[in-house]
């Protein structure tokens, strides 16, 4: 394939600007969307960088064609990328940074392994993601507390989308831990692929099959708002199950106050946004940024984040709407 790379082969001091692009795993989904936000303001303080999002729409082999043509287009210096495959777009990434392409991979790793946060695609500037495991076995562990004294416990698990291997890794997860406790059953999973509305289909027909549940376990804020709709509408008060998600958007935060929703995993999509880029830009300028940014670093809060924790920081606000 020619790849089109006269300006991106030259040296990167001798360049003034600098052109960066996004491709978003989905440019209409909000964690997504806060990402790119970051990443705006970030660029907006640095001298001569531009960047633009390009939108996968939750597709993997368009994301994986969207990387070939800016490969071959030679317009951008540096990708920032939340991958929707994080195995198979391993091959178009080592294409881009063959050609000198920064590239810098932003919510999880690229590669056969998620828990390994070093580079294991040729040539990737950094990371600035976490072991999914790991956030997935404090939700889980949350849900555990919760149920400490009731037997049986009914859960229902609301992920993603089984078919990713990061949300296939969180649900793995929560069968391990919550498999550790005989009280703990799981009577249904659905996948409401960080969609209200899809969230709410599928709980509404789990509903019919599973009336009586305990808690919901969620890998995502937006699920809940779907969930709340869907236990309203089979006349169950929403206030009555354990509700846990996972993101910290603005929504959450207000609903965990209001005592709708009970806790959520803290994540801060506009830090790591920011922390991209400015690990893009410094590569391009000869700089040597860290490999691995550790996300849960970037804000100030806990790691699952409860009413009471938000009770003592009236003013604390989250870095995304929802």
């Amino acid at each position: 394939m020619a790849l089109g790379t006269a300006a991106l082969t030259q040296p990167a001091m001798a360049q003034d600007s600098y052109r960066v692009a996004f491709l978003a795993a989905s440019s209409q989904n909000g964690y997504n969307q806060a990402i790119y936000d970051g990443i705006k303001k970030a660029a907006a303080a640095q001298k001569g960088v531009e960047v633009e999002i390009f939108d996968a729409a939750f597709d993997a082999t368009k994301q994986y064609s969207q990387v070939e043509d800016l490969i071959a287009g030679g317009r951008f210096n540096a990708f920032i990328i939340t991958p929707n495959d994080t195995v198979g777009i391993a091959p178009a990434l080592e294409e881009a940074t063959a050609a000198g392409i920064k590239v810098v991979t932003a919510l999880f790793p690229v590669g056969p392994n998620l828990k390994d946060m070093q580079p294991q695609v040729k040539g990737l500037t950094s990371t600035v993601a976490e072991d999914p495991a790991q956030g997935a076995t404090a939700q889980a562990n949350a849900v555990v507390d919760y149920c400490k004294d009731k037997s049986p416990c009914r859960v229902v698990v609301m992920i993603g989308q089984l078919i990713y291997p990061f949300d296939n890794l969180r649900y793995e997860t929560f069968k391990q831990v919550l498999g550790q406790h005989a009280n703990i059953q799981i009577v249904a999973t659905g996948e409401g692929n960080y969609d209200p509305d899809k969230s709410m289909t599928a709980m509404q027909d789990i509903l019919q099959a599973h009336p009586d549940i305990d808690a919901v376990l969620s890998n995502a804020d937006q699920h809940l708002i779907g969930v709340e709709i869907a236990l309203t509408d089979a006349g169950k008060n929403p206030d009555d199950v354990f509700l846990i998600g996972g993101g910290l958007n603005q929504i959450t935060v207000d609903a965990i106050r209001a005592g709708k929703v009970d806790a959520t995993l803290a994540q801060f999509p506009a830090s790591m946004g920011g922390a991209a880029l400015d690990s893009a830009v410094k590569a391009l300028k000869g700089e040597t940024p860290p490999t691995w940014i550790d996300p849960t670093t970037l804000g100030a809060a806990p790691q699952i984040v409860t009413k009471p924790w938000l009770d003592q920081h009236p003013d604390f606000k989250a870095e995304w709407q929802g």
